[in-house]
């Protein structure tokens, strides 16, 4: 891990000697693809490629075909770079803290916001893992607990919108924050550290829940 000086970059409000448990930040290629749908707008052009290919062609002949088909690629390529900048960004300005008693996020390009979530207000927090090894830790707020979504992204749970959890996005060794975070949950809420629960997640993931903490 890059060692990272957190007094540059954490707000004042983390008391001195809270134990620091874990930091880092997103993979950028794996934010460039979940965060930024990159998947999905490829596909997309793709997609569109092939239809003003045939479309040309069939209407003013192969070659018209294929010079629209380049153009679209064109684009294409564009915009995928465009969000590959972006995702690069928001990776290199996201910062993410486990304590022993909150999580800190810290999100923004040109504008850092830094979101403080004591233990008290997490109900829960899962893993959901991806076929390259990176991750999502979502983290479910109780009741009465809300960050607005646009504010929070790129560090929110996808499709989450009216109740959006704040997550740590697409970060390696997720397996293992997510056990670090149920552990301090249950530590923080005097409760014995349980064996963790199991279901179903992405891409025939386990997940794992930690503990609500009281």
């Amino acid at each position: 891990m890059k060692v990272v000086n957190l007094e540059k970059l954490l707000p004042a409000d983390i008391p001195p000697g809270e134990r620091v448990l874990w930091f880092g930040r997103p993979e950028a290629t794996s934010l460039w693809r979940r965060g930024y749908r990159a998947d999905w707008v490829a596909a997309w052009f793709g997609v569109m490629t092939v239809w003003n290919f045939v479309s040309g062609a069939s209407d003013s002949g192969a070659f018209v075909g294929f010079v629209w088909a380049i153009r679209t690629l064109g684009v294409g390529a564009a915009a995928l770079a465009i969000f590959a900048f972006l995702a690069w960004l928001s990776a290199r300005t996201t910062l993410y803290v486990l304590t022993e008693r909150r999580v800190v996020i810290k999100t923004g390009i040109a504008l850092p916001i830094f979101y403080n979530v004591p233990f008290k207000q997490i109900g829960s927090a899962s893993l959901r893992m991806f076929g390259d090894g990176t991750g999502d830790v979502p983290v479910a707020l109780i009741d009465g607990q809300r960050i607005p979504y646009l504010a929070l992204w790129p560090s929110a749970r996808p499709m989450r919108f009216t109740s959006p959890e704040p997550a740590l996005r697409c970060i390696a060794n997720a397996r293992e924050v997510a056990e670090t975070l149920g552990r301090a949950l249950s530590a923080a809420a005097g409760e014995t550290p349980v064996k963790t629960q199991r279901a179903e997640a992405a891409q025939g993931q386990p997940a794992i829940a930690a503990p609500a903490a009281a």
